[in-house]
């Protein structure tokens, strides 16, 4: 029971380069790093467009895009902002049968960032549905989640916005605003659904498996 420290010494052996890495990062922390379970700070609106916000966002839209996450949120890239992103892209789309799709009330949406964002829920009705997450890679589990929810904060520019979201789109939105208060979807998840999403190759390759933190 437990991590030998064989594993993490085999696991540190991975990485080519070792060095010490300064937020905000260009991959996503894990489950475990301390920033994940702080509540972020609120970013003043008339700083929203300095260099040191607008870095962040950058980096967020990044990693959003290197991991083809749905979501991002600026603790998972180490940093203590309560700023997120979002988006439901067409290829992201593509690669679900249209059935299911339609089931599950997939459809795009834009990239939009989020600066200082609060919810509100608009239908408490909850629905039940496996989730993941960058920050606990290589495990899903089933997740209660309201049905719509609005979120209200600032964009990049620190312009006012406001979105309303359904279905799965808003289970991004509550995810990721989640993270912001420190929170993590094993919070909250069916513990009994908890699931490695790659136990069947385990098996097949003998153990022999290694799950990428990074693409």
């Amino acid at each position: 029971m437990g991590v030998t420290r064989n594993f993490l010494n085999w696991y540190a052996r991975l990485s080519p380069a070792r060095g010490k890495s300064t937020p905000p990062y260009q991959h996503v922390i894990q489950i475990g790093d301390p920033t994940l379970r702080k509540v972020c700070e609120p970013v003043p609106v008339d700083k929203i467009k300095t260099k040191e916000v607008q870095t962040v966002i950058q980096k967020l839209t990044f990693v959003v895009n290197k991991y083809e996450a749905f979501g991002m949120s600026a603790p998972q890239i180490g940093i203590n902002m309560r700023i997120f992103v979002m988006q439901h892209t067409a290829k992201q789309l593509s690669r679900v049968p249209k059935v299911n799709a339609q089931m599950m009330g997939l459809i795009t949406v834009p990239f939009t960032v989020f600066v200082n964002p609060t919810l509100k829920v608009l239908n408490y009705q909850k629905v039940v549905r496996a989730e993941g997450c960058e920050s606990v890679q290589g495990y899903t589990a089933e997740v209660p989640r309201y049905k719509e929810v609005q979120i209200t904060g600032y964009d990049q520019d620190g312009e006012p916005l406001s979105r309303t979201y359904k279905d799965w789109t808003a289970r991004i939105a509550q995810h990721e605003m989640d993270h912001l208060d420190g929170k993590l979807y094993v919070d909250i998840m069916d513990k009994k659904t908890l699931t490695c999403i790659c136990w069947e190759e385990v098996n097949l390759s003998k153990g022999k498996v290694v799950i990428p933190f990074s693409p």
